[in-house]
């Protein structure tokens, strides 16, 4: 059985109306839910007596009904035509009624193959293929959140000077990533110059990360008392802009999967979600709240506290490698989502995602 944590940092347990709930609310909500996930049509109390398996009469089990509605956990969107769950049945669903198993070893076996496919190692590429891969396991939208590039080793970096005072930094990182930077320190710089900076950063950096490279600089720059102090300004002042980590940043796949289910076949509700998917910012933001907590995380609907993603579920899990966590993959789906697909995938993928990153690359050492 898989750990699952909520969307309000709850790990385990039971939540409050799922306590008060007897044996057989609990089987009629949990078969309520199944059915509607299953069919997307609302349930009525003679569908949940063929398969509920209780031996209790029709007119109980709208009793029932009556007081799970009473509670909030469910609703009845017609009169006498069923009923479905509300953001707070799933929600009581999630937390105490599913039973998630995880996937076997020839899924996993599967999915490791197919994630580093054609990759090379590349850390960009590992993160298309499995924000791809998420997609296609559970036909919904797979997002991957990047890992930060300070949190990377560079293997090398060279100046261009560009003309005036800008330079053009080209960082190459231990994973195999390449990138290209346009940086404008405080005064032009001669080729030498920049020659002997690349020649410093790379004899005395090469092999560690990012931010423990300048904190060093800083450290031995405040140290520096000789003729080495002019370098080490202008390897800091290089430094400083070449490395800074880029923005955020996140792979989406699938998008397109959700235009043909129909609780979110609402023309402005896909209007809506595409938008969002295009500035990634809020998204980003909802990703970055899950990094610091364990295992998998599930926002239902307003939980995620955006509007476009209201009637839409996040289900979310960390990946990570060395100890250390890099960034969060997840899946976005209709609330009507069948949760014990979704987060094994969703577990299976971060683990071994965490897994290609960790090895044969180098991976991130403690800041200082």
């Amino acid at each position: 059985m898989l750990a699952v944590s909520t969307g309000w940092g709850y790990v385990g347990g039971m939540t409050a109306p799922a306590m008060s709930l007897d044996p057989r609310a609990r089987q009629l909500l949990r078969t309520l839910i199944g059915r509607y996930i299953h069919d997307g049509e609302p349930v009525g109390s003679q569908t949940l007596a063929r398969h509920a398996g209780l031996d209790v009469s029709p007119a109980t089990i709208r009793n029932i009904l009556a007081d799970l509605e009473d509670s909030g956990l469910l609703s009845s969107p017609h009169t006498s035509a069923g009923r479905v769950p509300t953001v707070q049945g799933y929600r009581v669903f999630v937390d105490s009624l599913l039973q998630v198993r995880s996937l076997g070893e020839r899924e996993l076996a599967r999915l490791r193959a197919e994630l580093t496919a054609g990759t090379g190692g590349g850390t960009q590429a590992l993160l298309g293929n499995a924000s791809e891969l998420l997609s296609a396991m559970t036909h919904f939208v797979g997002v991957v959140g990047a890992p930060r590039r300070e949190q990377f080793a560079f293997r090398q970096i060279d100046f261009v000077p560009l003309g005036g005072r800008r330079v053009l930094a080209i960082v190459v990182f231990a994973d195999g990533e390449v990138q290209n930077r346009v940086v404008e320190p405080q005064r032009s710089f001669e080729p030498a110059e920049l020659e002997k900076v690349a020649n410093y950063l790379n004899a005395h950096c090469a092999g560690r990360p990012l931010a423990q490279i300048r904190a060093t600089l800083l450290h031995e720059l405040r140290q520096a008392r000789d003729e080495m102090e002019l370098l080490l300004a202008q390897s800091v002042e290089l430094a400083e802009q070449a490395l800074e980590p880029p923005g955020d940043d996140m792979v989406l796949a699938g998008q397109t999967r959700l235009m043909g289910l129909q609780d979110l076949s609402d023309v402005e509700r896909l209007r809506e979600l595409f938008e969002a998917f295009a500035r990634k910012r809020e998204i980003l933001q909802l990703l970055e709240r899950t990094q610091r907590a364990p295992g998998v995380r599930i926002f239902i609907g307003e939980e995620t506290g955006l509007a476009p993603l209201d009637g839409v579920s996040l289900v979310t899990a960390p990946y990570g490698a060395g100890g250390q966590v890099l960034g969060v993959l997840g899946v976005i789906g209709p609330t009507r989502m069948a949760y014990e697909r979704v987060i094994p995938a969703v577990q299976a993928a971060a683990e071994v995602l965490g897994a290609a990153l960790q090895t044969p690359r180098e991976t991130p050492g403690p800041v200082p």
